[in-house]
């Protein structure tokens, strides 16, 4: 016969807003216990960021979230700022460093933000229980959570399982059928924050040029990014690509600036006129990767790699200045939830207390962090909506 305990409220997932809920929700006097499938909690935390974790963005807005309601952020982001988790963060003592446009991240480990949440939780008196595989979930007057250690009973049931990015650190879609099983409506996912992978010729020159990165602006009719773009063996990775590819779909092209820094309007021209016999591979290596501007070579003007910039018309230096701060790339599709950083879509917003988190349709059950519809661009912006979402949730359980 299975054993069975009783708290005020179960949290399922041991992420980053699984944990924080936890700590915050029992500092209320809650008996609080979090379930986690996994043998270990917090491995997305531990890989974050590089292994530093960037825990936090100073410069937070709803602006930098995805969702189809754009005002449902908003409530939770105003009530607990990037700079309330950072009074925390400094409370214990931790190093961190701003790396750039706001990002920050631990001098040392991802592992200090993550013994921080567990310190958190250990000081209120969360039980954090791993291997505990969900077989049965119940939700009249109250909840019954049926796992092999045992049936967990409450009156508030958190749901922070994250999605269905990086399955090999216990990404899965439970979160979904928790949703659906009480009648919540779930938007399509698909992986977001996600490198491209191509299948034409664009795949071989990307194959040569793994490992050269660039400043560019990538674009598309929805959104444009100023960062670095990464060849891969496989395709193109980087902050710059990664961003675009949450506002991308398949059959889409991509645009992409390589001399984002260019402000002369005719630059090509101006070095015919003052440089006629320079080749046009020695004015571009002055702005580009050498190895990048070969395959560019190769690939835009192979029959005229000898003939220097007098013997270029004017109208073909044009055209090919538009391609280099305008290269059109049509994605086959992205690497998806393998190395994907996040899940776009996920529960609906509109099932949901913008306050509280609480869904409207079921008295007692949170869904917080990605398995909600509202997804952060890169740059510590998914964790601030972690912690957000989980104090809106853990002031009302």
């Amino acid at each position: 016969m299975s054993k069975t305990f009783s708290y005020d409220v179960v949290v399922i997932g041991g992420g980053a807003a699984g944990l924080f809920c936890a700590a915050l929700a029992a500092r209320r006097g809650r008996r609080v216990v979090v379930l986690e499938r996994t043998t270990k909690v917090g491995k997305k935390i531990l890989m974050s960021g590089g292994g530093r974790c960037n825990f936090t963005n100073m410069y937070t807005e709803p602006a930098h979230f995805l969702s189809a309601n754009p005002h449902f952020c908003k409530s939770a982001l105003s009530r607990y700022t990037p700079w309330d988790f950072i009074g925390l963060v400094s409370d214990y003592g931790i190093p961190y460093h701003e790396k750039k446009l706001g990002q920050l991240f631990c001098d040392s480990s991802a592992k200090d933000i993550l013994d921080m949440l567990l310190a958190e939780c250990e000081k209120e008196g969360v039980d954090v229980h791993t291997g505990c595989d969900i077989r049965q979930l119940e939700g009249e007057g109250g909840f019954r959570v049926d796992t092999q250690r045992g049936v967990y009973a409450c009156a508030a049931l958190v749901v922070a399982t994250g999605g269905l990015s990086i399955p090999t650190m216990g990404g899965t879609a439970y979160g979904y059928e928790v949703a659906r099983q009480f009648g919540l409506e779930v938007l399509p996912t698909r992986a977001g924050l996600v490198p491209f992978v191509f299948t034409d010729t664009m795949k071989d020159l990307c194959h040569a040029l793994s490992g050269v990165s660039l400043d560019t602006v990538s674009s598309n009719d929805l959104a444009s990014f100023r960062e670095n773009i990464l060849f891969t063996h496989r395709g193109l990775s980087g902050p710059a690509i990664l961003q675009i590819s949450s506002y991308w779909q398949v059959g889409e092209t991509i645009s992409v600036n390589l001399l984002p820094a260019a402000t002369e309007e005719n630059w090509l021209l101006n070095h015919k006129a003052s440089d006629p016999k320079c080749l046009l591979r020695t004015v571009l290596a002055a702005r580009l990767p050498k190895k990048l501007v070969a395959e560019l070579e190769k690939l835009w003007w192979p029959s005229e790699n000898r003939k220097p910039l007098a013997e270029f018309s004017n109208q073909r230096l044009l055209q090919l200045q538009q391609q280099i701060v305008n290269w059109q790339l049509k994605p086959a599709a992205t690497e998806g939830y393998r190395t994907a950083e996040v899940t776009l879509g996920g529960v609906s917003t509109d099932e949901l207390s913008s306050k509280t988190m609480e869904s409207k349709k079921q008295s007692g059950l949170y869904f917080i962090g990605e398995v909600v519809d509202v997804t952060g661009h890169l740059g510590g912006f998914n964790f601030q909506w972690a912690w957000a979402s989980a104090y809106a949730a853990a002031m009302d359980v």
